[in-house]
Protein backbone atom coordinates (compact mmCIF):
# COMPACT_ATOMS: atom_id res chain seq x y z
CA UNK A 1 0.00 0.00 0.00
CA UNK A 2 2.38 2.98 0.98
CA UNK A 3 6.46 2.10 0.50
CA UNK A 4 8.02 3.43 3.05
CA UNK A 5 11.80 5.60 2.60
CA UNK A 6 14.30 4.64 4.54
CA UNK A 7 16.98 7.28 5.00
CA UNK A 8 20.24 6.23 6.08
CA UNK A 9 21.19 7.94 9.97
CA UNK A 10 23.33 11.19 9.12
CA UNK A 11 27.11 10.78 8.92
CA UNK A 12 28.16 12.05 12.20
CA UNK A 13 29.79 15.72 11.05
CA UNK A 14 26.47 16.69 9.89
CA UNK A 15 24.41 15.22 12.92
CA UNK A 16 27.20 17.21 15.54
CA UNK A 17 26.96 20.50 12.83
CA UNK A 18 22.62 20.12 13.28
CA UNK A 19 23.17 19.73 17.56
CA UNK A 20 25.65 23.24 17.46
CA UNK A 21 22.95 24.72 15.00
CA UNK A 22 20.05 23.46 17.85
CA UNK A 23 22.57 24.96 20.64
CA UNK A 24 23.27 28.21 18.69
CA UNK A 25 19.20 28.98 18.59
CA UNK A 26 18.46 27.90 22.03
CA UNK A 27 21.33 30.38 23.16
CA UNK A 28 19.70 32.44 21.09
CA UNK A 29 16.26 31.89 22.84
CA UNK A 30 17.65 31.89 26.33
CA UNK A 31 19.48 35.26 25.56
CA UNK A 32 16.60 36.90 24.43
CA UNK A 33 14.52 36.02 27.43
CA UNK A 34 16.90 37.40 29.24
CA UNK A 35 17.41 40.55 27.88
CA UNK A 36 13.74 40.88 28.21
CA UNK A 37 13.98 40.24 31.91
CA UNK A 38 16.75 42.41 32.37
CA UNK A 39 14.96 45.28 30.54
CA UNK A 40 11.49 44.66 32.44
CA UNK A 41 13.78 44.88 36.12
CA UNK A 42 16.02 47.53 34.77
CA UNK A 43 13.10 49.77 33.50
CA UNK A 44 10.16 48.94 35.48
CA UNK A 45 11.86 48.43 38.89
CA UNK A 46 14.70 50.71 38.55
CA UNK A 47 17.57 48.33 39.58
CA UNK A 48 20.59 48.84 37.95
CA UNK A 49 21.62 46.06 35.11
CA UNK A 50 23.93 43.94 36.88
CA UNK A 51 21.05 43.39 39.65
CA UNK A 52 18.60 43.28 36.97
CA UNK A 53 20.61 40.68 35.26
CA UNK A 54 20.80 38.32 38.46
CA UNK A 55 17.05 38.29 39.18
CA UNK A 56 16.54 37.99 34.97
CA UNK A 57 18.78 34.91 34.88
CA UNK A 58 17.67 33.52 38.32
CA UNK A 59 14.04 33.34 37.48
CA UNK A 60 14.95 32.31 34.00
CA UNK A 61 16.47 29.22 35.84
CA UNK A 62 14.08 28.66 37.91
CA UNK A 63 15.32 30.08 41.08
CA UNK A 64 13.20 32.87 42.04
CA UNK A 65 14.28 36.48 42.29
CA UNK A 66 16.92 37.89 44.41
CA UNK A 67 15.27 41.58 45.07
CA UNK A 68 11.94 42.06 46.51
CA UNK A 69 9.64 43.34 44.11
CA UNK A 70 8.55 47.22 45.41
CA UNK A 71 5.95 48.13 42.42
CA UNK A 72 2.29 47.18 41.19
CA UNK A 73 3.93 46.73 38.01
CA UNK A 74 7.14 45.43 39.00
CA UNK A 75 4.72 42.38 40.38
CA UNK A 76 2.69 42.02 37.31
CA UNK A 77 6.15 42.27 35.18
CA UNK A 78 7.35 39.65 37.65
CA UNK A 79 4.56 37.49 37.32
CA UNK A 80 4.30 37.55 33.54
CA UNK A 81 8.09 37.00 33.24
CA UNK A 82 8.09 33.96 35.32
CA UNK A 83 5.36 32.22 33.11
CA UNK A 84 7.18 33.36 30.01
CA UNK A 85 10.75 31.99 31.41
CA UNK A 86 9.04 28.86 32.30
CA UNK A 87 7.71 28.61 28.74
CA UNK A 88 11.17 29.43 27.27
CA UNK A 89 12.62 26.69 29.25
CA UNK A 90 10.65 24.41 28.25
CA UNK A 91 10.83 25.44 24.66
CA UNK A 92 14.72 25.52 24.91
CA UNK A 93 15.11 21.89 26.14
CA UNK A 94 12.97 21.04 23.59
CA UNK A 95 15.30 22.67 20.83
CA UNK A 96 18.39 20.82 22.39
CA UNK A 97 16.57 17.28 22.43
CA UNK A 98 15.29 17.35 19.36
CA UNK A 99 18.20 16.25 17.48
CA UNK A 100 19.07 13.60 19.85
CA UNK A 101 15.33 12.06 19.94
CA UNK A 102 15.04 12.30 16.07
CA UNK A 103 18.17 10.46 15.29
CA UNK A 104 17.21 8.01 18.17
CA UNK A 105 14.15 6.93 16.97
CA UNK A 106 15.43 7.25 13.36
CA UNK A 107 17.56 4.53 14.41
CA UNK A 108 15.03 2.76 16.19
CA UNK A 109 13.09 2.51 13.07
CA UNK A 110 15.80 1.04 10.51
CA UNK A 111 16.97 -1.08 13.32
CA UNK A 112 13.19 -2.35 14.13
CA UNK A 113 12.84 -2.60 9.48
CA UNK A 114 15.80 -4.44 8.99
CA UNK A 115 14.54 -7.46 11.24
CA UNK A 116 10.76 -7.37 9.33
Amino acid sequence: MFEHRHDPLLPRREYYRRLTRHGLIALGLLSAGLGVGMCGYHYIENLGWIDAFANAAMIISGMGPLDPVKTAGGRIFAGCYAVFSGVAFLTTVGVLLVPVVHRFLHRFHLESSSRE
